[in-house]
């Protein structure tokens, strides 16, 4: 196969196949000016060609080494000179604290996820590759990941009610880069590719030193694959359990402790609990799972990702966390702490904050709900200043009524 047919069969049968249920009207490649996103615009571009799909191609600018906008600016200038919109987002929010890897990477998405709200873009495209897949196994794989963390990236996903797709997952680097050298494109080496501080930097070496066993980036990235086979299996299993086992009593969820079931579906409902409750993007790894099981059944209490962990002989109740929402205030007409709605006579002045231990001393009928001390305190409630003015879960409506914005078995489909 000629190189030129190789790209057409490669958008045909490859690039297009997170498209297959779902066409854009308008996508855009996320593009940073280094070979894999000038490769992914360019694909882009073919791929919709004839196909009455408007594209258009977005930078963030991190600003947090020179020459970053130089690069934002050669991409601008190379999508001029063709005709392609093109904007750049700048991103100045990091503190100095915390990952700065994760912290940029979430900043990304938020920032292009908003503008594509405001400019009519239903799809964004990411230039993640077959590369990028194995340095990311290789990472996990160090850190003793289990099918979740050792599965591939999806090919397509929805966040921040955008849609994302990842068309090169099957694609290697070096192919990308034989593919703009065809086409007379050039791009820009990024320094923090070779930067020893960086944890990937480390794995593509070490993936370097495997072609000695003739282990490569495909043959990594396709173990990623079938990994991600057996997620979506278990997860098909986990939400069949779900909807036999588990209960949702105002918020807390209620898995069984005894129903027999392999280890690692129970392991699944917990990982997913904790996520559902605590409103983590990721669950907690393994070891912090084994911990979980070591403190329940010694003491029958422990905390773990925003949650409290109580233990029953029947049960395992995860509630929220009175800590983790403390300090969490809002409007009564927004969903609170990413879970709750709340319906009643809304009025300038009231808010939504926790129940807390000063709440609950003003709720005489709290024990008559047969909920637990500690799942109450983290509960929603209305304020009016420093007064309580309802606490649905707590037995004191006063008019209001409380209603979960996401069911747990919604929760896990949406993760399907």
């Amino acid at each position: 196969m000629s190189e030129d047919n190789d790209d057409d069969w490669f958008v045909e049968h490859i690039f297009s196949s997170p498209f297959f249920l779902s066409k854009p009207k308008h996508i855009a490649a996320a593009v940073s000016g280094g070979s894999d996103s000038m490769a992914l615009l360019s694909y882009t571009l073919l791929w919709a060609e004839g196909r009455d799909i408007q594209v258009s191609a977005v930078t963030v600018d991190h600003g947090l080494r020179d020459g970053s906008a130089a690069e934002a600016e050669t991409v601008a200038a190379y999508c001029a000179k063709r005709g392609i919109a093109h904007k750049t987002l700048r991103w100045d929010g990091w503190d100095g604290t915390g990952n700065l890897q994760a912290s940029a990477r979430d900043a990304r998405y938020a920032l292009m996820a908003e503008f594509a709200k405001q400019t009519g873009i239903d799809t964004i495209a990411l230039g993640h590759t077959e590369d990028d897949q194995a340095e990311t196994f290789v990472m996990r794989l160090a850190r003793k990941s289990g099918v979740d963390g050792l599965a591939s990236m999806k090919g397509r996903f929805r966040k921040s009610g955008v849609d994302w797709v990842r068309p090169l997952l099957l694609r290697s680097r070096a192919k990308l880069r034989a593919h703009l050298e065809r086409n007379n494109i050039s791009w820009v080496d990024d320094p923090s590719n070779e930067d020893a501080r960086f944890e990937r930097v480390h794995a593509r070496k070490v993936i370097a030193e495997l072609g000695a066993l003739n282990i490569d980036n495909g043959i990594l990235s396709a173990v990623s694959h079938n990994m991600a086979s057996a997620k979506d299996a278990l997860k098909h299993y986990t939400l069949a359990e779900a909807r036999t086992h588990a209960v949702t009593e105002s918020g807390d969820l209620l898995l069984p402790r005894f129903e027999p079931m392999p280890h690692e579906i129970s392991r699944q409902l917990s990982v997913n609990a904790l996520q559902w409750i605590g409103r983590n993007p990721y669950g907690p790894r393994n070891r912090a799972i084994d911990d979980m099981d070591y403190h329940l059944s010694t003491s029958g209490a422990h905390t773990l990702a925003g949650c409290h962990i109580t233990q029953t002989e029947r049960h395992t109740r995860y509630t929220r966390e009175f800590n983790a929402v403390r300090d969490l205030v809002g409007p009564t007409k927004a969903v609170w702490d990413g879970r709750w709605r709340l319906g009643g006579p809304h009025a300038p002045g009231l808010e939504i904050r926790a129940l807390g231990e000063d709440g609950l001393a003003q709720c005489p009928d709290w024990r008559g709900t047969g909920l637990p001390r500690i799942s109450l305190l983290a509960s929603p409630a209305v304020w009016r200043g420093e007064a309580l003015v309802a606490a649905p879960h707590a037995g004191l409506e006063n008019g209001w009524v409380v209603k979960l914005w996401q069911p747990f078995v919604q929760f896990l489909l949406d993760g399907l």
